[in-house]
């Protein structure tokens, strides 16, 4: 068996003219933490489809657990499990009566279906509330009610698709600490998510911009990307005013609204640090406290879209 459970060679999907995955190609490991990063629209939800069985790729080749996508689709579709960021849950029944039914879909054994739904009732968190409807439940509940239910059948490979979308931070938090845990046991997990932070929960990530995988790697080699990048973070009160200002200064390469301030790429930090706050002062704008800082992921992945975007095609 091949020590990859994902396998994808130069994918393509087109609708008509529009090409929405172009010639995508990596490997993920059996029981990594596989994340799938970029903007809305970016394509890693076509991807994950075709993955999935969903979708007929217009090109390349793919499988999943060595069944081809295409060609094996129902043997794929029984060996994963699937999370949309909806999360597929019935509102109208139980949290308990949701367990019943997607057990049945998954064709969970007659004999297993007790044990696999106190499973998942547990990882959810939501024995005490079982009897529930479904439609009462916070958004971070459903969430990790859908996650579940997507492995009641306890699938091999499981795919996330933007399963963080639209809850709050603590949640997003906890869901990360389960799907570790299935990491730990051996799963292996595909996530797709527009938060860039979420890359630094990964083994490894893609970051992929109008259909196709622009960086691979871990979070450290994803952040190696900017290792010539010289990055300081500055507080201002009117933040386009001196995102203006600091287009004249010499040596800052680039500025981006961050939060409550800005990051700008400079040439040398403490020519920088010495000549911005005079030239904020002669704007008439406030010099605010100025660091030397660290890229995250979302500094890492702005400046690869805007390296792709100057490319030529």
């Amino acid at each position: 068996m091949s020590g990859y459970a994902v396998e994808i060679d130069n994918l393509v999907k087109k609708f008509g003219d529009f090409t929405a995955v172009d010639q995508v190609t990596l490997r993920v490991k059996r029981g990594e933490i596989f994340g799938f990063l970029g903007p809305n629209g970016a394509g890693k939800s076509t991807v994950i489809r075709m993955l999935c069985g969903l979708l007929t790729p217009t090109s390349g080749s793919a499988s999943v657990n060595g069944f081809a996508v295409g060609s094996e689709s129902e043997a794929i579709r029984r060996s994963i499990g699937y999370m949309s960021q909806k999360f597929s849950l019935y509102d109208d029944l139980t949290v308990e009566e949701n367990i019943d039914f997607f057990a049945g879909i998954y064709g969970v054994p007659l004999g297993r279906r007790a044990e696999r739904k106190d499973f998942a009732l547990r990882m959810a968190g939501l024995q005490d509330r079982r009897s529930d409807m479904t439609r009462l439940l916070a958004g971070g509940w459903k969430q990790r009610l859908a996650l579940g239910c997507a492995i009641l059948h306890e699938p091999p490979v499981l795919f996330l698709d933007e399963p963080t979308s639209g809850v709050d931070p603590i949640a997003r938090r906890g869901f990360w600490d389960l799907i570790y845990q299935l990491s730990e046991a051996g799963n292996t997990i595909f996530v797709s998510t527009h938060y860039m932070d979420e890359a630094e929960y990964c083994h490894r990530a893609a970051l992929m911009y109008r259909g196709r995988v622009i960086a691979l790697g871990s979070p450290a080699e994803l952040k190696g990307e900017l290792r010539d990048h010289h990055l300081l973070e500055i507080e201002a009160q009117d933040l386009l005013g001196a995102m203006s200002v600091l287009g004249t200064v010499r040596g800052v390469r680039d500025t981006a609204v961050f939060g409550g301030g800005l990051h700008a790429v400079v040439d040398d930090p403490e020519s920088a640090l010495a000549s911005i706050p005079p030239a904020l002062e002669r704007a008439g704008l406030g010099a605010g406290a100025m660091r030397r800082i660290e890229p995250s992921m979302e500094d890492v992945f702005v400046a690869l879209i805007e390296r792709e975007d100057r490319a030529p095609e």
